[in-house]
């Protein structure tokens, strides 16, 4: 195998999927020791130590969100510098939703390097809704310009045929889902449940926030009369927390943990549940849900994104978007009362993941891809020149 040079394209804050998906990837070349450099959107101060093994280059932006980054003007003159002085062998960009990300094509093309791109915002998956929502505006504004890119990447079968829709010729688009480290994310012992006091341990992971519908869920374990015994802990942190939980509170069985930022102590408490909730309206492909899946928790999830291809025949159980809240008040109470469906489904999910989403398996086909890419430049540079 070939070692490269990879120029990284993303940004490493506010934290949301896009970061994690950085920061696994490259740390993983890096152990397959590729050289990584990494350019993204920061102010100078705040280059975190998880990072520190990296070279980097970071670019000016005037304003940066979850969803959205604006460069300065002189940030694409700051990247064409740079990636001329890194002399990398190829530039990934884990697109941020910038308008750097229209540049880039040209900037590669006039440097002469391979340029690949991850595309992933969240989506709907019924594509009959997709037509009207703001996502299909983002597929729709994107597809011309990731025409000019040597490859785009995408998580699911949906997400390709949308984009070859919108014009993206199809060899270019390659599906490689994300990944979850299986040695670290596994079942094991956890004391996380006893702590709690609780028989029946439920679990939510992720943002609270709108197009994750955390309410449904909320409302459908009240309805459900859980009892005492059942507890369900909700980890992370949104907008819409500081509204929820006076409605939602311990006496109703509902635990607000918080963001949880140590990753063994997520790893911990997915441990020790039995099952693991993900009721979203739009979803990517649901990094928590692989890696509830991976310690082995029974999962229930919509069919939101490309998380009902990752659950589908049996490895969990799959809601629709619409009526969430009935469905959950119909599965809850079963998932409480029946011990050996939840262990079951948890072992399918466990075996679902170490067969298609494995973080090796991931970046195998990453740098699979990088070799493509690379021989096909050579060869055309060399016809070029010949």
């Amino acid at each position: 195998m070939h070692h490269h040079h990879i120029a990284w394209l993303g940004k490493k804050s506010p934290f949301c999927g896009n970061v994690t998906y950085g920061r696994e990837i490259s740390n993983a070349l890096l152990e397959r020791n590729h050289r990584v450099s990494f350019l993204h959107f920061a102010q100078e101060e705040s280059l975190s130590d998880s990072w520190a093994h990296h070279s980097e280059v970071v670019l000016p932006f005037l304003y940066k969100s979850q969803i959205y980054t604006i460069p300065t003007p002189k940030s694409s003159k700051v990247l064409m510098r740079s990636l001329a002085d890194l002399k990398p062998d190829l530039v990934h960009a884990s697109l941020t939703l910038s308008p750097l990300d229209f540049r880039l094509p040209e900037i590669c093309a006039e440097l002469n390097l391979p340029l690949i791109a991850t595309f992933h915002p969240p989506f709907d998956s019924k594509l009959r809704n997709l037509k009207s929502s703001a996502q299909f505006l983002t597929y729709q504004l994107y597809a011309p310009c990731l025409a000019n890119y040597d490859r785009v990447i995408v998580f699911s079968q949906i997400q390709k045929d949308l984009l070859v829709r919108l014009g993206v010729p199809d060899p270019k688009v390659v599906i490689i889902p994300n990944g979850v480290d299986v040695q670290k994310y596994s079942p094991g012992p956890s004391r996380f449940k006893a702590q709690l006091g609780a028989k029946r341990l439920f679990v939510y992971m992720g943002r609270i926030s709108t197009e994750k519908n955390v309410e449904a869920m909320l409302k459908a374990w009240k309805l459900a009369n859980m009892g005492p015994d059942c507890k369900l802990v909700i980890v992370g942190d949104g907008p819409l927390s500081t509204v929820l939980k006076p409605f939602y509170t311990p006496e109703d069985g509902i635990l607000w943990y918080g963001f949880v930022a140590d990753e063994q102590q997520r790893i911990e408490i997915l441990r020790a549940a039995d099952a693991f909730i993900l009721p979203s309206l739009v979803e990517g492909l649901s990094l928590s849900l692989l890696e509830a899946m991976a310690c082995g928790v029974a999962c229930i999830a919509t069919d939101a994104g490309a998380d009902a291809e990752v659950i589908e025949d049996g490895a969990g159980v799959v809601m629709s978007t619409q009526g969430v809240t009935t469905q959950l008040k119909t599965l809850l109470p079963l998932f409480r009362d029946q011990p050996e469906l939840t262990v079951l489904l948890g072992q399918k999910g466990r075996k679902r993941v170490l067969e298609r989403y494995t973080l090796s398996r991931n970046i195998t086909q990453l740098e699979q891809l990088y070799q493509e890419v690379l021989t096909e430049t050579q060869t055309l540079t060399y016809t070029r020149w010949a």
